[in-house]
């Protein structure tokens, strides 16, 4: 079994970087030959593909699917920024988006909002009938270093120069990608990989293994981990394996860090797609069964909620109508919410403080102007698993 695992090996390049020779890990073309052995991830296989029907289920169902999608992919985008280091919280991106102050530097959660804005870009040209192709991941690149950290190393274009991974130079990197003059041929390869017809290969089964190319060959300066656990969720969607964009892996992979980069060099070194896929599958239904559960406690919680404010009798329609805007945004100012929903401040500021006395939400800055409060319970539901990696 070792020497069959060793034909699905690549190959290094040798470089001189800097005076230094460098090997550069060049990946050989999908799908891994000799074939993957599937037998032993049929019923794990069988178990994810169940739990994603599952959500893909209940979203179906949800009373509004775009608000879940809304705070999910929020949600999404702190955890996949903080597995490359910044420290920004949902709260923070949250109060960003209002127009107020972050507890964290600006960088950190400007480049989670670029996260988000990505993301809803590559969805909406997927949606419009463009191909997941090697076009579209450029211009997905592009928004995503648009601006703030990462801005000046060529967004949207494939890289010009070496990078590698871990060390402060090739020389001394744990990790070196292929040569950037084989960068392109690597992408080209995996395009056509993507687009190819393949009834032997779940579409989970190809998604785990686009994911390790992808981050193998590391196509771009900066944004590469990132990009590369988008690409699972549009490869499921284009596939239209999910309608929606709530399957996102991020949490996993940061809750088993180690393990996701081990396993990601050993089917660099050893050729073992199997027990990389047997871990990726395993996310896949551990994350589909915890975003399902989530989706049911927020639902529940809402319709509790909602029932204890109808309950207060004439105060009940304005106070419903903050109530609902505070399901899209959970840390509101009363001058922001006035202004969007439409209703003068004053009835914002009462319609806040029946919530206050009935435990909905509570104030959070302790001043007598330009106050926050926050959707404590519900915001509590969107931030498990959301603390910054120290």
């Amino acid at each position: 079994m070792e020497v069959e695992l060793k034909q699905r090996l690549g190959r290094y390049v040798l470089k001189t970087y800097e005076k230094e020779t460098v090997r550069s890990f060049v990946p050989p073309p999908l799908p891994p030959d000799p074939p993957l052995r599937l037998d032993g991830l049929q019923q794990l296989l069988e178990q994810a593909n169940q739990a994603i029907g599952r959500l893909d289920g209940l979203a179906s169902i949800l009373p509004d699917l775009s608000l879940f999608i809304y705070t999910y992919v929020r949600k999404e985008a702190v955890l996949s920024s903080q597995i490359e280091g910044t420290q920004s919280s949902l709260s923070d991106l949250l109060m960003f988006e209002n127009d107020e102050v972050p507890g964290v530097p600006i960088q950190d959660v400007r480049e989670v909002s670029n996260y988000v804005a990505a993301m809803n870009h590559g969805l909406q040209r997927l949606r419009s009938g463009f191909p997941l192709s090697l076009r579209l991941i450029c211009e997905i690149h592009d928004v995503l270093l648009s601006n703030g950290r990462g801005s000046e190393k060529q967004p949207g274009e494939f890289r010009k120069s070496q990078n590698w991974i871990g060390g402060t130079r090739p020389g001394n990197a744990s990790f070196v990608p292929p040569p950037p003059e084989l960068v392109l041929d690597c992408m080209s390869s995996l395009e056509l990989f993507l687009h190819e017809d393949r009834p032997d290969l779940p579409l989970l089964i190809k998604a785990g293994l686009v994911h390790v190319q992808f981050e193998t060959i590391h196509p771009f300066l900066d944004g590469n981990g990132r990009l590369g656990r988008l690409l699972i969720t549009f490869l499921l969607c284009a596939q239209n394996v999910i309608r929606e964009p709530i399957l996102y892996l991020s949490l996993y992979f940061k809750a088993h860090r180690t393990a996701y980069y081990d396993l990601l060099d050993r089917v660099r070194t050893k050729g073992d797609w199997e027990v990389w896929l047997d871990f990726f599958l395993t996310g896949v239904k551990e994350t589909a069964d915890q975003a399902a559960s989530a989706a049911r406690r927020i639902v529940a919680l809402f319709e509790e909620d909602q029932r204890r404010i109808e309950a207060l009798g004439r105060p009940a329609a304005s106070v419903l109508r903050v109530f609902q805007h505070m399901q899209r945004n959970p840390i509101v100012s009363i001058p922001a919410t006035a202004q969007k929903i439409g209703i003068s401040a004053p009835t914002v500021a009462k319609s806040l403080v029946h919530m206050r006395h009935l435990g909905i939400l509570r104030e959070i800055t302790g001043r007598e102007r330009h106050r926050l409060f926050v959707y404590e319970p519900y915001l509590a539901i969107l931030n498990e698993g959301t603390e910054p990696i120290r």
